[in-house]
This record gives structure tokens, C-alpha cells and sequence, in this order.
């Protein structure tokens, strides 16, 4: 059953990516290239330590993702937003931090926690960005990112705080994020038809 919950995730992955490289054709979505960046190497240290903590097909989602992440970096650097502030280079220490902790201590539950601390401030610059431009964000993409881990959680073969608290911070994380582009749309929405 694990491999074919492992398969229906990684499927939604891919199927979340899509309206998102297409918003991106367009000029529509325009990703925050530091925060995919971010996104990348933390999800690519919580793939590694999920493999490490033998999490069998409940990875296979996280190791997807961190290869659209970087490719979504890669389009973020041309099309995307490039305004990065302090907080921004404090995401991207604490990432590299959380590596050498690991390479350091070999201890991979100490990492996860960090990447999942600092997942969240890497995820400030696009909440940030998002807050003030709702319409250049694919909210579908991280609706479906928030079902797409917890499919990934429950495909896990072993379910540890090294396998699961990641995934699982993500759920949370994209779903918060999913509202609040929603709402934040629905108000401009209302503020542009009604300007006083």
C-alpha cells in the first residue's frame, strides 16, 4: 500500500507543478528565486535524512520536490522576484547550518528540525511578496503541495520525527499560506470595487 500512496503523491506533485510552470509562461506567477533556493536545499537534507531513516516511499515526494524546487530557482533568477532582504540570508545560513549540524553530528533528527524551523522563515519572502501581490502566486500548486505530504506521510515505511515532522510542517505551512492568498485576494478584490 506504501508504494502506491508513494506513487499518488509524487503523482500530485507532479500534477501541482504544472498550473505553476504555466503561470510562470505567462508572467503570471512570478516565484521568489531566493525562496525556492532556500526550498531546495531544505528539502533536499529532508529527503536524504528521510532515506536515512529507511521512510521508503513517503520520500519519493520529498526527492521530487527538491528537484522542482531547484528548477523552479532556476526560472526564479529570469521571471521571478528578486527582492531579497536580511531575512532572506538568514534562510539560506540557517539551511547551510543545518547541513554541516548533520554532517557534524550525524545526527539527522537535529537537522530536520532545524530545516523545518528554518523552512518556515525561508517561506517569508514569498508570504511576504504574496501578502502585498496575491494574484503572483499559483494557489493551487501549494494546495496541492499540502495534500501531496500528506499523502507522503501516511506512504512513509517508518513514521519518525525524522521521517515525518518535515512533510508534515509542510502540510501546515502551505495550507496557512493557501488561505492567506485567498483571503488577501478576496479582500483587494473587494477594496478595488469599492475604493471608499
Amino acid at each position: 500500500m506504501n508504494v502506491y500512496l508513494g506513487i499518488l503523491a509524487t503523482l500530485i506533485a507532479i500534477y501541482a507543478y504544472i498550473p505553476y510552470f504555466r503561470n510562470i509562461f505567462r508572467g503570471k506567477t512570478k516565484p521568489h528565486a531566493f525562496s525556492w533556493f532556500v526550498w531546495f536545499l531544505l528539502t533536499a537534507i529532508a529527503f536524504f535524512a528521510q532515506v536515512s531513516d529507511n521512510a521508503g516511499p513517503g520520500a519519493w515526494v520529498t526527492g521530487f520536490t527538491a528537484v522542482i524546487c531547484f528548477v523552479i530557482f532556476i526560472f526564479g533568477l529570469k521571471r521571478g522576484e528578486k527582492d531579497i532582504v536580511w531575512i532572506d540570508w538568514l534562510s539560506l545560513v540557517g539551511a547551510l547550518l543545518a547541513l554541516g549540524l548533520w554532517a557534524i553530528t550525524n545526527e539527522p533528527l537535529l537537522s530536520v528540525i532545524l530545516i523545518t524551523l528554518i523552512d518556515a522563515l525561508g517561506f517569508v519572502p514569498t508570504f511576504r511578496k504574496s501578502y502585498s501581490k496575491p494574484n503572483e502566486e499559483t494557489a493551487l500548486t501549494y494546495g496541492l503541495s499540502s495534500l501531496k505530504f500528506a499523502i507522503g506521510i501516511a506512504a512513509l515505511d517508518n513514521v519518525t520525527l525524522v521521517t515525518a515532522l518535515y512533510p508534515a510542517s509542510l502540510v501546515l505551512a502551505n495550507g496557512i499560506f493557501v488561505a492567506m492568498v485567498l483571503l488577501r485576494r478576496q479582500k483587494l478584490n473587494i477594496d478595488a470595487e469599492h475604493p471608499f
